[in-house]
This record gives structure tokens, sequence and C-alpha cells, in this order.
């Protein structure tokens, strides 16, 4: 999945870790820019999608988190 097809739920792993220690994000708001929520503090940033691009490592779609919850 390329980063350009990022939706609203998807999680994102970012290349660098937040100062708490987590690597992933939850994306919040897709717009020119791309409004992201740490899963490990709840901190909330806005990043433009060019620094977005960049910075993503691994993005997992929310289906697919959905399949492996076990949630229905």
């Amino acid at each position: 999945m390329q980063p350009a097809d990022v939706r609203v739920g998807d999680r994102a792993v970012l290349r660098k870790p937040h100062p708490c220690g987590s690597l992933e994000w939850e994306v919040m708001r897709i717009g020119a820019d791309i409004g992201l929520k740490c899963l490990g503090c709840g901190h909330r940033v806005m990043l433009t999608r060019r620094v977005f691009n960049r910075s993503v490592k691994r993005l997992i779609p929310r289906d697919q988190l959905a399949d492996s919850s076990g949630e229905v």
C-alpha cells in the first residue's frame, strides 16, 4: 500500500520513534495535511503530505486491523 492511499483509521508505522517510544500512529484526518494520533501517549500532530510520505515506513489498513483483532 502506498502512503498516497492512506485513509482515516489506518495505522502508520513511522521511521523515527515519538519521544514516548511509540512508532505507531493512527490516521485521524486527511486533507492537505495528515492528522495523526500517537498510539503510545495520545499526542496529536499534523504533518504535510510530503513529510508524511517521507516519514512512513509501513501503512496498516484499517480493514486489516479489524480482521486481526477478531471483530465482526
